[in-house]
């Protein structure tokens, strides 16, 4: 099955939450879950408590919604995760932080990560002055990510920098505003990880 490209809020209306996954469409009176509370579909008038099973399946769902992920491409983040000594779970997340077009959407260059992943793939964005159009490209301690040279004498560049910081840079990343490029200053840390996962069931849910 390939990559989701129906509706972004039919996702959210899924999982039964925000997901912020459109922006500042999110923070509205707009935003979908707020207009309608129930999930997509037919309704049936018999209400089930969901089984052990569909809450762990629901929490893995909902982290792959956030970051964009298709399942194969989140079990190898997972496999690894179970392979590398620590907690599983601070892993997978940690490695998802890390991928650049998070970074990207982290330090305010796009709206979303649908958005920051579509303009690293359209090579906007280089490491280390080598371009990298690898959205789930994994930063390092000490990388420093820049615009395109090219880039910043269009719009498009305009646009996306217009009134940053639009929200909190999260504080293992520093934004220069100078020159809009951002510095990994450390790995995230617990606080710094996405706060509406629990790592716990997705790893009993590759547990089984």
């Amino acid at each position: 099955m390939g990559r989701y490209t129906g509706p972004s809020c039919r996702l959210c209306r899924r999982v039964g939450e925000k997901l912020f996954l459109k922006g500042d469409r999110c923070f509205t009176p707009r935003c979908a879950v707020e207009r309608r509370h129930t999930p997509p579909g037919p309704q049936s008038r018999r209400r089930r408590r969901p089984s052990d099973y569909g809450v762990h399946l629901l929490e893995k769902q909902k982290a792959k919604y956030i970051f964009g992920l298709q399942e194969s491409q989140f079990r190898r983040y997972m496999e690894e995760a179970f392979k590398t000594p620590g907690v599983s779970g601070i892993i997978l997340l940690g490695s998802l932080e890390r991928r650049l077009d998070n970074v990207i959407f982290s330090l305010g260059f796009a709206d979303s990560r649908k958005q920051a992943r579509q303009i690293v793939l359209h090579g906007h964005f280089r490491v280390n002055v080598s371009k990298v159009d690898i959205p789930s490209y994994q930063v390092k301690v000490g990388d420093v990510i820049t615009w395109k040279e090219s880039v910043k004498s269009t719009g498009f560049f305009k646009d996306r920098t217009d009134g940053i910081p639009k929200r909190p840079v999260p504080a293992w990343l520093e934004l220069d505003k100078t020159d809009m490029s951002g510095r990994v200053l450390a790995l995230p840390g617990v606080e710094d990880l996405q706060k509406g996962i629990d790592s716990r069931l997705i790893v009993e849910f590759y547990s089984r």
